[in-house]
């Protein structure tokens, strides 16, 4: 074998290689005949050195560099469309782990709701003595506001500064008062006759200023702690029927759900996205997947260039 004949073998060979490349990533079928048919047609005139080693090379330009290149390109245009894919998953990814992490940080907000509800009873059982025995002890137990400080932001309900000035008005003849706290006096009573028992129940907030309400555990009645005064009073959830009650927990799993399953459809979608070639272009490599299975092909692989010619144009199109 001459050296013209090895050099056109070896770059056939890297064609055929390259060929065989693109058939693994597409896995479609006929990509993958007309890479083994390319390998029978190398193999042929590797085999038969009385064939002309020329029609090998003019195959290859003609037919395998155009089928390569336009499977290059349908290749080039689905990673760039997996891409973008790829970026909306991980953006749900995102979203779903900061939901993950406020749907625990509620969990913690459930279970320091009976904490708060006991700091409170305490505080308000420790400041009925000192309004009884007329002393200057300090009332509230420690960290009584750090409760708010935490979860107000995210779990406490919105309501507009004219609701927050009208739940914490009240008229002095009807509060008992002292240097650390001012209660209605009614509420005292209430209190008293319960044993100071009572569960928190929500929060609310107007800017900064917030509000933490209370109802008895055996009564229907509730009141508020407002922590800026130190301040108790009664108050009905007819007075803050304007609140904004965007329910939480429920509407963060369901979202979390729904860009889960979003996600595997996505991901779905991406697996194909990735492998996908045309119709258009699927019939074309079919019709030149028959034309170079032909018996007699190589007698008229000179006139091969009106069917490769298709194949360059398609290069050219919008169907990419």
């Amino acid at each position: 074998m001459d050296d013209h004949a090895a050099g056109i073998l070896r770059e056939s060979n890297k064609v055929i290689s390259r060929l065989q490349l693109l058939s693994v990533y597409f896995q479609e079928e006929v990509v993958y005949k007309i890479y083994l048919r390319s390998l029978v047609i190398h193999q042929l005139f590797e085999n038969n050195s009385e064939l002309s080693i020329d029609k090998l090379e003019l195959f290859h330009l003609q037919f395998t560099s155009s089928v390569i290149e336009l499977l290059r390109k349908i290749k080039k245009n689905n990673e760039k469309n997996v891409t973008l894919i790829d970026d909306e998953i991980r953006l749900n990814q995102d979203v779903i782990h900061k939901l993950n992490e406020t749907v625990h940080n509620e969990q913690n907000f459930l279970s320091g709701k009976q904490r708060q509800a006991l700091k409170i009873n305490i505080s308000l059982r420790n400041l009925y003595e000192v309004l009884s025995d007329h002393t200057n002890d300090f009332p509230f137990v420690k960290n009584i506001t750090q409760f708010s400080a935490r979860y107000a932001k995210d779990f406490y309900y919105s309501i507009t500064s004219d609701q927050f000035a009208q739940l914490i008005d009240y008229k002095t003849d009807n509060v008992y008062a002292n240097s650390y706290a001012t209660i209605e006096k009614k509420l005292m009573g209430l209190l008293c006759k319960y044993d100071f028992k009572t569960d928190f129940v929500y929060g609310l907030k107007s800017g900064t200023l917030i509000i933490e309400v209370y109802k008895f555990v055996e009564e229907d009645r509730y009141f508020l702690f407002f922590p800026g005064r130190n301040l108790f009073l009664f108050c009905t959830p007819a007075e803050i029927l304007g609140a904004d009650w965007s329910s939480h927990s429920s509407e963060k799993t369901k979202m979390i759900q729904e860009l889960g399953y979003k996600n595997d459809k996505l991901e779905s979608q991406a697996a194909s996205v990735k492998t996908y070639i045309p119709e258009e272009i699927i019939k074309l490599l079919e019709e030149n997947y028959v034309k170079i299975s032909d018996l007699n092909f190589l007698n008229h692989l000179n006139n091969f260039d009106v069917q490769a010619n298709i194949l360059k144009t398609m290069l050219n199109t919008d169907l990419l």
